[in-house]
């Protein structure tokens, strides 16, 4: 079956900001001025649901929204004013390494005794809190490899052709059932989760929308397209070892044969991936454009800095026995074997 293709509804506000976006969207309302923009808490609800009400417009849109909203230019010198506020803040708040080389060997190191997402959903994550980890992170994985192909046209000789085979694994090789966004959408069947895009917009938190926010900023921006690879490079040297835990996390649990798959899928592509992204999309890009060097260290530590955040945000809230979400998920789980 395949995955559900409607345009998402628009999610209720959480701020201000977030309202006068969606009034706007509506025909309804008029939009917030950029001092209003600059002035609200940069990783809060409010500014990051109104950043991810403009970046949406990119993807798919919302249902009740007219397709030439993607392009008002009242709506993008706001959203112009959100991202200055939230990529100030990364630049400011995130430590980052002295070369490529450092950045890169640091996320090769798989520590001992991890203390991570996966670390704990693999050791003692119940069921519910795998499907709370699904909820949040569909808002990527049903648009998984999105956000890194904008980055194709701005690249060229070897880092192009790379990143696009890499793409082309993402996108299922030509086939369909294998893309990756449709492999999520079955493991969310498996875990008793409604597969419609962006459903679960509403529920996830302020720190999950950071991270998908992060790859559509530096994805819309030719002047970031190395702080993207740097991204991309953080992500998949990373998904392997982290998905073997959430496989086992998977079986462990009884979750299904899809929500298994969709992991073990990544353990063994996304190795194949971490050494091409590695060799030569990353050395590639070095070779044709140096320059980039302190984008590429900044797009990798970016994404640990974010990451770290949504799973501090994570397991506080599983350790004290709460749920990660602001809407609750209901359903009960469609596979018990």
């Amino acid at each position: 079956m395949e995955y559900d293709r409607e345009e998402p509804r628009l999610p209720a506000p959480r701020g201000p900001l977030s309202a006068a976006v969606k009034d706007y969207l509506l025909g309804t309302g008029a939009l917030p001025g950029p001092a209003e923009a600059a002035g609200a808490p940069v990783y809060g609800d409010d500014l990051q649901l109104a950043l991810y009400l403009c970046y949406e417009l990119h993807y798919r849109g919302f249902a009740g929204v007219a397709p030439q909203r993607e392009w008002d230019p009242d709506l993008l010198r706001v959203r112009a004013a959100l991202e200055h506020h939230f990529l100030s803040a990364l630049r400011e708040d995130v430590p980052v390494h002295d070369s490529v080389d450092d950045a890169v060997a640091e996320l090769l190191v798989e520590p001992v005794d991890g203390t991570g997402v996966s670390h704990f959903l693999r050791d003692e994550g119940e069921l519910w809190q795998l499907r709370e980890y699904a909820a949040q992170r569909s808002l990527y994985h049903l648009k998984e490899a999105d956000p890194h192909a904008w980055v194709l046209p701005r690249l060229s000789g070897r880092a192009k052709a790379a990143m696009a085979a890499v793409e082309f694994d993402e996108y299922g090789g030509g086939r369909p059932d294998r893309v990756h966004a449709r492999l999520f959408a079955d493991l969310m069947t498996d875990l008793g989760l409604d597969t419609a895009y962006g459903r679960y917009l509403d529920a996830a938190s302020a720190e999950a929308l950071v991270t998908v926010n992060m790859m559509s900023l530096f994805g819309l921006h030719r002047a970031l397209r190395g702080a993207l690879v740097g991204h991309f490079a953080a992500v998949e040297i990373t998904s392997s070892p982290g998905s073997r835990r959430l496989a086992e996390a998977m079986r462990r649990t009884g979750a299904g044969p899809a929500a298994e798959h969709f992991y073990d899928e990544h353990v063994e592509a996304d190795a194949v991936h971490e050494q091409v992204v590695r060799q030569e999309v990353i050395a590639g890009l070095l070779e044709s454009e140096p320059h980039l060097a302190p984008d590429i260290v900044f797009g990798i530590d970016a994404t640990v800095f974010v990451e770290d955040r949504f799973a501090d945000r994570l397991l506080a809230d599983w350790r004290a026995g709460r749920s990660s979400l602001r809407t609750p998920v209901t359903s009960a789980p469609t596979h018990t074997s």
